[in-house]
């Protein structure tokens, strides 16, 4: 890790005392030592090249590093131990952060909520998250996308594009974020073709590279023929989909060059504007954001371009949808809605915005989806 910075001040105290801080040697002093930049600490609990989650913070805070007065520390594969917590001190201590943004969901509870009392001048940036006012600290904040926008356009091109109407989901954890992409890319595909299933595997593990091969071999022995996924890295997946001649819409960051036969579309983050907004308050001494969420309309998240496969149907479907939410005239989980155990969770007539903080606590399967939480 590289050393703190140059105290400043100190600096100039230390030169008025020589008698050489006045006139044009001020200036001059002054001209060599630009004001203090922004140090921030980015943590990934994967490689920074894993085709999914990490990379596409990664991708973000190569920008991060091109606005001014911004310097970046990295640390990649930092497990959700206490590791994490070695992490985050030794990038305040060592380094001068003042802003942390670790990425993992798992970082949060308890590792940050460990930290941020006993760092109240460091901001903490977390992504995946819950803040809650009056129950977590005011120098930690939250922020997520609304990917399931994406995975709901990704469904509406898969229930095109599959011949069995069979299509599947490889997922990590039934946590609330993972459960409305799971119900989100259902309820796509079914908006097109009413008949169809989605089969979910849950693996247990965020990143699991032998049980994400064996879920995504057994749903294609289930005759499934379009395969999605949340994972970190969605690249075995992927290419496991593509050897058994199936077809792949991806996660996170874009995946085609591994699968370009056979890779439809993908839901992708755009970190940067989260990252931009925490830097800029910063920067600003402004507030720090406790909690940010996005959607395609505010930037935070976007559509990998179109496979050359993907039919103009699937297309002018999807796009139109997409219209309609970047216009906010869209809602992806609306009334009459059933879990898959058959229970009304959401009355006729009723929908749900996705500022909507029932969605952050969602504990279901929708109807039409094959698995259990």
């Amino acid at each position: 890790m590289k050393p703190s910075p140059l105290n400043r001040r100190d600096t100039l105290k230390s030169l008025a005392a020589l008698g050489v801080a006045g006139g044009a040697w001020g200036q001059n002093l002054a001209a060599q030592n630009p004001p203090t930049p922004l140090i921030v600490g980015v943590i990934y609990v994967g490689a920074r090249d894993d085709y999914g989650y990490s990379q596409a913070h990664a991708q973000a805070v190569a920008e991060l590093r091109k606005l001014p007065g911004v310097q970046v520390v990295e640390e990649e594969n930092v497990p959700e131990t206490a590791a994490v917590q070695r992490t985050m001190v030794g990038m305040i201590k060592q380094d001068g952060a003042t802003l942390l943004i670790p990425t993992s969901f798992g970082y949060f509870d308890p590792h940050i909520l460990a930290l941020a009392p006993k760092y109240p001048d460091v901001r903490f940036a977390h992504c995946g998250g819950l803040w809650t006012e009056g129950k977590h600290p005011r120098n930690v904040g939250s922020f997520f996308g609304y990917i399931d926008e994406c995975q709901y356009l990704n469904g509406v091109v898969a229930g095109h594009m599959s011949p069995s109407g069979k299509i599947g989901f490889v997922a990590a954890k039934p946590i609330p974020q993972v459960l409305r992409n799971v119900n989100a890319f259902l309820l796509g595909a079914r908006s097109v073709r009413p008949g169809a299933s989605c089969r979910v595997i849950f693996t247990g593990e965020w990143s699991m590279s032998i049980k994400e091969a064996e879920a995504t071999n057994s749903l294609a022995d289930q005759g499934v023929d379009v395969f999605t996924m949340h994972v970190d890295s969605p690249k075995v997946v992927v290419e496991t989909a593509a050897r058994r001649g199936k077809m792949v819409c991806g996660y996170h960051a874009s995946q085609a060059r591994l699968a370009p036969q056979s890779y439809l579309c993908g839901a992708e983050w755009n970190w940067l504007t989260a990252c931009r907004t925490f830097v800029t308050a910063a920067q600003s001494g402004k507030p720090h954001p406790n909690f940010l969420r996005g959607g395609l309309g505010e930037g935070y998240v976007r559509m990998s371009a179109y496979g050359a496969m993907v039919s103009e149907a699937a297309r002018r479907s999807a796009d139109a949808v997409r219209a309609q939410m970047l216009a906010g005239q869209f809602d992806i989980f609306k009334g009459p809605l059933k879990d898959n155990q058959g229970k009304l969770v959401l009355a006729a007539g009723k929908s749900c915005k996705q500022t909507d903080i029932a969605l952050e606590g969602m504990n279901y399967l929708v109807e039409g989806v094959l698995g259990t939480i």
